[in-house]
């Protein structure tokens, strides 16, 4: 075999391995596959309030938790008291290289299934590469938004240090609960109905 033919042969090779990924990226007519939404971006967002949601006061006295803004992960922005004008907010401080909270992360998301509309979870991701993090929430079905907290800025504001942590917020703003070391979904559950869903 001629060295000539050799790098023939090679670039022969070549272009039908790109001619098969050319074809495997379309769907049949040569149009390219429609772009999955990035998890928790603003498709991510609640719906409407449910008609007759029951919801406890929150008690006097307590403190307001901090209002903040930030980008989702498909770069839209959201308020957090935008979110808790109607409703409690639940919010998830999280890493996807956390252990703690890869353990905890199914049953949390199954709550916030459970919960959906009533209660409106966010999580608020750090230190993390947007890869990572999107492997992660597609792997443990994390179906409510999250926010890019890329310098640690909405963390520092409700004093959480390291992850896993949850907080409780009620309607209107109130900061009902937080829990450094986060908290398993059956205690979370529990808390949810005692401090903010009416039987």
């Amino acid at each position: 075999m001629t060295r000539g033919y050799a790098v023939r042969l090679a670039a022969a090779a070549l272009a039908l391995v790109g001619a098969l990924a050319a074809a495997g990226c379309t769907d049949g007519d040569g149009t390219p596959p429609p772009q999955q939404p990035l998890a928790g971006g603003a498709s991510a967002l609640p719906g409407p309030v449910p008609a007759g949601l029951a919801l406890r006061p929150a008690p006097s006295g307590v403190p307001g938790a901090p209002a903040v803004t930030g980008p989702l992960t498909d770069g839209s922005r959201i308020a957090f008291a935008d979110l808790w004008a109607d409703r409690p907010v639940v919010l998830v401080f999280v890493s996807s290289w956390c252990t703690v909270c890869a353990q905890r992360q199914d049953a949390l998301s199954e709550l916030a299934r459970t919960h959906r509309d009533k209660v409106v979870f966010v999580g608020v991701a750090t230190e993390d590469k947007p890869e990572d993090l999107q492997r992660y929430l597609r792997e443990h079905r994390v179906e409510y938004p999250v926010v890019l907290d890329d310098d640690g800025a909405i963390w520092r504001s409700y004093a959480v240090r390291e992850p896993p942590a949850v907080v409780v917020i009620a309607k209107g703003g109130a900061l009902l609960r937080g829990w450094p070391g986060g908290v398993d979904a059956t205690t979370l559950d529990s808390r949810l109905r005692e401090l903010v869903l009416a039987p």
